[in-house]
């Protein structure tokens, strides 16, 4: 498949449009992919699905949600840059990936939105954001973007632990992934968080949840699956053989 492939000069580019174009025409549709905690826009989650979905001329648009820096991040803020983003690139798809999924649903709360495809979402932490810090302003943690510690001040997570966006399910149809084995989101929180979504009443037909048998937070081992969810809210889903 990378036979035939170039990449995007904008993948060059701090963390914007990194997806990779097949030589031809038609029209490309795009796939905005919103990063979770501690990562940035050039993951191998994102590169692999940038390179999978490509065939499907599914143009993947990863900005950079470490605003107005990690170390001071604040939900707000990535939640207005998701809504511009949306606004900018206009996409087939929105997918969120962990804290990048409540950024997802929070944005389209203000604004119209395509489909859902949240991955393995921060759902259901509510106060659990304060639990098992450690003491002290600001916080020492890993970014996996930057390959280092990074600290970044306590306030973030005092925003977060008062965040409702999964309150309500989306007016889209969503999907959600999620691995069985996922280390850093508590399984049972996600199944809560769903099940309340369909006793509601307002969880959109065509939504689904989709549990990974073994699968741990990254989904890394598992994009194809992710590929699939996505190239089925786009509308261009193949048969399972042809992935």
């Amino acid at each position: 498949m990378r036979q035939g492939y170039r990449e995007s000069p904008a993948a060059r580019r701090a963390g914007d449009v990194i997806s990779l174009f097949r030589r031809g025409g038609g029209r490309l549709r795009n796939v905005l992919y919103l990063h979770g905690f501690a990562s940035s826009p050039n993951g191998r989650k994102v590169r692999a699905l940038a390179e999978l979905l490509a065939g499907d001329r599914l143009r993947v648009a990863a900005p950079d949600l470490n605003v107005p820096s990690f170390e001071k991040l604040d939900f707000k803020l990535m939640s207005r840059m998701a809504v511009w983003e949306m606004k900018k690139q206009m996409p087939a798809v929105v997918v969120g990936s962990s804290l990048g999924a409540l950024v997802a649903l929070e944005a389209c709360r203000i604004t119209a939105a395509a489909p859902l495809v949240l991955v393995a979402p921060a759902l259901g932490f509510g106060s659990r954001w304060l639990e098992k810090l450690p003491e002290g302003d600001p916080i020492p943690f890993f970014h996996h973007g930057e390959g280092r510690n990074v600290a970044i001040h306590r306030r973030f997570f005092e925003q977060m632990a008062a965040v409702d966006a999964d309150g309500q399910p989306p007016e889209r149809p969503v999907a959600v992934v999620m691995g069985s084995r996922d280390e850093s989101v508590a399984l049972e929180l996600v199944r809560s968080v769903w099940r309340r979504w369909e006793q509601s009443g307002r969880l959109p037909e065509g939504s689904r949840y989709v549990e990974i048998p073994g699968g741990d937070h990254g989904l890394v081992d598992h994009v194809d699956r992710i590929a699939q969810e996505i190239r089925r809210a786009a509308g261009v889903l193949r048969e399972p053989e042809d992935l």
